[in-house]
C-alpha cells in the first residue's frame, strides 16, 4: 500500500477507536454494573423500578423479583425492570422510610384586623403529596 491509501483509512480508523472509548465501552459497562445489581437484589431490599415505581422486594425467583408497593399489595416484575437500589439516609432509618420526598405547605403571614400575624395556608389544607382527580 502506498501512504496516499493509509492516509486515506487513518482517519476511518481513528473514528472507530473514538466510538469504542467514548460510546461502546462505556454502555458495556453500564449494563455489566446493571445486572450485577438486579442479580444481587435480596428480599427487604428497596428499590425504584426503571419506570419509577418504588417498592420493596419480597422475594426472587430465577429471572422475576416480586415487589411490594404498598401493605399487602405484591407484583410481579422481571429483573432487568429494577432501576435501582435505594440507600436509605439517617433520617429515614429514623421514620422508617425509604425514600421521603416531602415539601412543606406554603404559608404566608398576613395581618387580621387587630394586625396580628397568622399564618394563611395557601396549599387548602390539602396533602402535598397527593393529587385528586
Amino acid at each position: 500500500m502506498d501512504s496516499a491509501t493509509l492516509m486515506n483509512i487513518l482517519p476511518l480508523v481513528l473514528l472507530v477507536v473514538v466510538f469504542y472509548f467514548l460510546l461502546i465501552r462505556p454502555q458495556r459497562k453500564r449494563q455489566q454494573e446493571a445486572v450485577q445489581m438486579q442479580n444481587s437484589l435480596a428480599p427487604g431490599a428497596r428499590v425504584m423500578t426503571t419506570t419509577g415505581l418504588f417498592a420493596t422486594v419480597v422475594a426472587v425467583d430465577n429471572e422475576d423479583v416480586i415487589l411490594e408497593v404498598a401493605p399487602g399489595v405484591e407484583t410481579r416484575w422481571v429483573k432487568a425492570a429494577v432501576g435501582r437500589v435505594l440507600t436509605p439516609t439517617t433520617d429515614d432509618k429514623i421514620a422508617g422510610t425509604a425514600v421521603s420526598e416531602t415539601t412543606a405547605p406554603e404559608t404566608v403571614e398576613t395581618k387580621d384586623s387587630d394586625g396580628v400575624d397568622e399564618p394563611v395556608d395557601r396549599n387548602n389544607d390539602e396533602d402535598t403529596n397527593s393529587k385528586k382527580s
